[in-house]
């Protein structure tokens, strides 16, 4: 609240075992930032808007702005947060949708890029291999292949971003289905959807219960499809407008940026109630959302589909618009089964309840693999970084790793919220090293114990989980807890000190 391709032509040519003699390059920027996705042309605006006297390029390993939303092609993709939390604190989104689609999201961005000045400072097709520190030079060393000339690049930056999300662009997650080889139908991964796939008057079974597949669901049911939803646990799933009355009503009196900054104090509010509720008062919580659920499912849906055995927010909460997930069950056009997977055949998939769902297409909606970095070898002075080993500092630079930014977004929100402030806070650290005359600035954990606890908290998500190892821990005392919490976080790194006893700074 979400960080392989879409289409087989925007896929990087694996890199030839030597690059021709002469072919690398180098170069040097103030600012050196991983991706051009949300964080990366969200962290290259507020560099552009805050210190504008700094150099700086954007890596982009695809051909286009996006990230997510360019690499994601399947039927109904849409935010799974609302719009006046999801875009940038900078540029207000001018549509009254709650949720938006795809297609306008990575429009925003690309607008957002262009009004900033950002677009220019994008080096497209560039694959980042390694990046490593040298406390020597001061600087980091990135190695890059370029896929139009099939060569490597070298790049040397004095500050690094990794604005590359948290799953891996390369594989989704998929399970080891008994029996997978035997269906003979099409089986495609959302992270992998193929372009004209007809599924009009096909048996589709999409498999999962996450924001995927109850997007997927309604879509693939109004181009045509007979869809079964196949969960092996259920979800909670709220139903929200699919165009917010206020902001229809209010667009006539007032101004966009003040709707704006209005519509989204609205909704932080909103969301920070729910997470807090639930975490304070669950059985009624959960009892809210099952007569919210049970309403709009009405008669023919047995809710026990959406009713599942954890308590709120102990895994993210999905939402709708106007209730499309459940309008389609009602009506018939798709129906949930909640079982498990005993084996896939020619047909089908059997389930353990001795069910049988034939299938002409087999979407698998089960998840991401989490991955840090866009999968970049990372160096501090000759040493391999393990991230496992290391600790968030503010949620936003790791410990005893210099001159880096590692944006990640919140679990509990919209994504943006967190990578907007933790941007502007680097921005102003940044800017306090150029007034001091300082070149190089390392988190220390002093006396700090290392937990379990990964930096995406108490979330129990099943990819989560999977991916643990590939995610910073957390620490036992601030600033190394992570406190998704919007409204302590704004405060702390919008207004608080840059200079913290816990970083250490040196003039070279």
């Amino acid at each position: 609240m979400k960080p392989s391709s879409a289409r087989a032509s925007t896929r990087e040519r694996s890199p030839p075992a030597a690059a021709a003699p002469g072919a690398s390059q180098e170069r040097h920027v103030d600012v050196l930032i991983l991706g051009a996705g949300l964080s990366g042309i969200g962290a290259a605006c507020h560099l552009a808007r805050r210190l504008k006297h700094k150099s700086y390029a954007i890596l982009e390993r695809r051909e286009a702005i996006g990230g997510t939303w360019d690499l994601f092609r399947y039927p109904g993709i849409r935010s799974d947060s609302d719009m006046s939390t999801f875009g940038f604190n900078f540029r207000p989104w001018r549509e009254p949708r709650v949720l938006s689609d795809g297609a306008s999201i990575k429009r925003y961005l690309t607008e957002a890029a262009e009004q900033n000045g950002v677009t220019q400072h994008i080096r497209f097709g560039r694959r980042v291999t390694r990046a490593e520190w040298s406390s020597a030079k001061a600087q980091w060393t990135v190695t890059v292949y370029n896929t139009a000339i099939g060569a490597e690049e070298t790049h040397t930056a004095n500050f690094l971003i990794a604005a590359t999300g948290y799953y891996s662009y390369d594989f989704g997650y998929t399970p080891a289905f008994p029996g997978r080889e035997a269906f003979k139908g099409t089986v495609v991964h959302p992270q992998h959807w193929p372009e004209g796939l007809d599924y009009a008057g096909k048996k589709v079974t999409v498999i999962g219960s996450g924001a995927t597949a109850i997007t997927l669901v309604p879509s693939l049911a109004a181009g045509g499809a007979k869809v079964t939803m196949l969960q092996r646990s259920p979800t909670y799933v709220l139903s929200v407008p699919a165009i917010d009355p206020l902001w229809e009503k209010l667009s006539r009196v007032l101004p966009v940026k003040l709707l704006y900054a209005a519509t989204r104090a609205r909704n932080i509010g909103l969301q920070r109630a729910l997470y807090v509720a639930s975490r304070r008062k669950p059985q009624v919580v959960k009892r809210l959302i099952r007569g919210l659920t049970s309403r709009q499912l009405g008669d023919s849906v047995d809710i026990r589909h959406f009713t599942p055995s954890y308590n709120p927010w102990e895994e993210r909460l999905c939402i709708v618009p106007d209730g499309d997930l459940f309008r389609a069950l009602r009506n018939g056009s798709a129906r949930i089964v909640t079982d498990t997977i005993k084996t896939f055949d020619e047909t089908g998939i059997r389930l353990d309840s001795g069910e049988h769902l034939d299938a002409d297409i087999i979407v698998t909606a089960t998840g991401l693999n989490v991955q840090m970095f866009g999968g970049v070898k990372i160096v501090i002075d000759g040493k391999p970084f393990v991230v496992k080993e290391h600790m968030f500092y503010k949620g936003m630079m790791l410990n005893d790793v210099p001159n880096l930014l590692a944006i990640s977004g919140y679990t509990n929100a919209s994504w943006t919220l967190k990578a907007d402030i933790v941007c502007e806070h680097f921005m102003r650290l940044i800017a306090h090293m150029d007034r001091k005359k300082l070149k190089v600035v390392t988190p220390r954990a002093k006396g700090v114990r290392r937990l379990d606890d990964t930096v995406f908290g108490s979330l129990a998500s099943g990819y989560l989980r999977r991916g643990a190892d590939n995610l910073p821990r957390q620490g036992d005392r601030a600033p190394w807890i992570a406190l998704h919490d919007y409204l302590r976080d704004a405060t702390a790194l919008k207004f608080g000190s840059v200079s913290h006893p816990e970083l250490e700074f040196r003039a070279q």
